[in-house]
């Protein structure tokens, strides 16, 4: 089969695609993102720090349920806890998580 890019291209495409493992995080960060229910646990937690009974009330879920996607997020290091107390907080990770989203809403023109 014929080659339609010359060499030049295909070698900086080829140098330029990140490895297999950087791959394969970034795609399991955007499947911990895929779901509606995380993607409405880290919009909450974009705004303030919460609890998973704050977090449940808000957003209409039982606990065990946002616990489970709690700890999804937590184990795509989206998600980080803090303890006071009884008490667990749960925040995002970075604020980079944020502007992720946010060029998701504009590139979907929303």
């Amino acid at each position: 089969m014929e080659n339609l890019i010359d060499d030049d291209t295909e070698q900086t495409v080829v140098r330029y695609i990140p490895r297999n493992a950087t791959l394969h995080s970034l795609a399991e960060f955007f499947s911990a993102c895929s779901d509606v229910t995380r993607a409405k646990i880290i919009c909450a937690l974009s705004i303030s720090e919460m609890c998973v009974s704050d977090l449940s009330r808000i957003l209409g879920l039982n606990q065990t349920t946002c616990s489970h996607q709690l700890r999804l997020l937590r184990a795509a290091d989206i998600v980080k806890q803090r303890r006071d107390g009884k008490i667990v907080y749960y925040s995002l990770t970075s604020h980079k998580i944020e502007d992720v989203l946010l060029a998701g809403v504009e590139f979907l023109g929303l």
